[in-house]
């Protein structure tokens, strides 16, 4: 049985030692990872992290929120299929509600 937070109509795959992969990754994002609202692989939010990084020039704040609006816009494009007309997902569209 499929617990419901994990209920998503993205793809998924199984990919290599995630627990490794988990530990492999910068403070930043295993908070990050661990407050995220999609059942996100830490292979795929290292990828997500280096290229945020990369992009805003080596700043963890600006790269951080790169990744709540990559989350946001899956959640966005998502929630409709998953969830319904009737979901409001206020708490996991705005990064300020879910990160204290």
């Amino acid at each position: 049985m499929r617990k419901p937070n994990l209920a998503t109509s993205l793809r998924r795959k199984a990919r290599g030692n995630s627990m490794h992969a988990y530990d492999a990754l910068p403070h930043e994002v295993r908070r990050w990872l661990a407050y995220a609202c999609l059942p996100w692989s830490p292979q795929s939010v290292a990828r997500l992290w280096r290229r945020a990084l990369r992009e805003e020039n080596g700043c963890k704040h600006r790269a951080t929120a790169r990744l709540d609006a990559a989350e946001r816009r899956l959640l966005e494009r998502d929630a409709l299929k998953v969830w319904g007309k009737s979901y409001l997902a206020k708490s996991c569209l705005n990064p300020l509600l879910r990160r204290e």
